[in-house]
């Protein structure tokens, strides 16, 4: 059983790029409505997809350049690396379902 841990740029290198397991990346922000929505869908996701993704968390204000990089432009958003490359994004509220179908698809 696993959790969401949260990371900022400094980390993301080492947490995401250089992980040897498949990470989705879920950016939010405090002032985020649809991100208080979003929250209990990837503590699900962290938990059911445990044992082959890790779920990491963070927040887009304090964490400009892999905002930037990932070209971020809405929150709740999602970003999926598998081996250090991006194979997978969504952005803007989504259903449970959709988030499966993302992780399903490319796990």
């Amino acid at each position: 059983m696993s959790s969401m841990i949260s990371i900022s740029d400094s980390e993301f290198e080492t947490e995401v790029l250089k992980a040897t397991q498949p990470v989705l990346v879920y950016f939010w922000a405090s002032w985020c409505g649809p991100c208080r929505l979003m929250t209990p869908i990837m503590n699900a996701a962290a938990q059911t997809y445990g044992d082959r993704l890790k779920v990491v968390k963070m927040e887009v204000d304090p964490n400009p350049v892999t905002v930037a990089q990932y070209k971020v432009e809405g929150v709740p958003a999602l970003r999926l690396f598998k081996n250090g490359e991006l194979v997978g994004s969504v952005e803007g509220i989504d259903s449970k379902q959709k988030v499966t179908s993302l992780l399903e698809t490319n796990l």
